[in-house]
């Protein structure tokens, strides 16, 4: 059952939205597509950032193929990306000494089961060295991370619980089409931007659908 997987289709997981085929279905949202716009939104969040940082699981297809639509949205927005693929727990340290050695401008985290394990030392790397960074689901921002911008995750369980129920009922998981979340979210830590001495954009805090005071 897909609930917080990213991209299913373009990954293989599925065959197709419409037909997904195999015994899988569920809820996939457009990672890939919405790296851009994530990209977009911290540039408009820094919009003096000439170097972002993109931290991501490079072991990962899902994951790469999310980075490399990053570092197409950054030619577009005549940014540069200093990348910092980490396979191992042990090479987020690299990640950090590279970034320490050679400052960006902002972070962007790409979100799966390693750097999500490993996200308390990303955000607190993040604000001790003021570095302004964009994760993909609110509840990093509510521990502590600058802005997020994603689906929302209790909806996606609740769409994939109406799935266990068809499927308790007697449906084959093949044969039903995989939904995309319905709306995505900005969120952003007004208390962490303080902390970084960044003064959010007015346009931008008032686009956001929650604001952590």
């Amino acid at each position: 059952m897909l609930a917080l997987v990213g991209d299913a289709d373009g990954i293989g997981l599925i065959e197709s939205l419409a037909r997904p085929g195999s015994n899988v279905t569920g809820v996939t949202d457009q990672s890939v597509e919405l790296s851009a716009k994530r990209l977009e939104f911290l540039t408009e969040a820094v919009p003096k950032a000439a170097r972002i940082a993109v931290l991501w699981n490079a072991d990962d297809r899902g994951m790469t193929l999310r980075y490399r639509e990053v570092e197409k949205a950054a030619q577009r927005l005549h940014v540069a990306v200093q990348a910092l693929g980490v396979r191992e727990p042990d090479d987020f340290e690299t990640a950090f000494s590279a970034m320490t050695q050679h400052r960006p401008d902002a972070l962007f985290l790409v979100t799966d089961a390693l750097t999500l394990l490993n996200r308390k030392r990303v955000i607190d790397f993040a604000r001790a060295h003021r570095i302004p960074a964009m994760y993909e689901y609110s509840f990093l921002v509510q521990d502590g991370g600058l802005m997020s911008y994603g689906a929302n995750q209790e909806d996606n369980f609740r769409l994939a619980a109406r799935y266990v129920d068809r499927i308790f009922k007697g449906a084959t998981p093949g044969s039903l089409p995989v939904e995309r979340p319905g709306r995505y979210y900005l969120t952003i830590n007004r208390k962490t931007a303080k902390a970084l001495g960044l003064t959010i954009p007015p346009t931008l805090l008032l686009r956001a659908d929650q604001v952590i005071e």
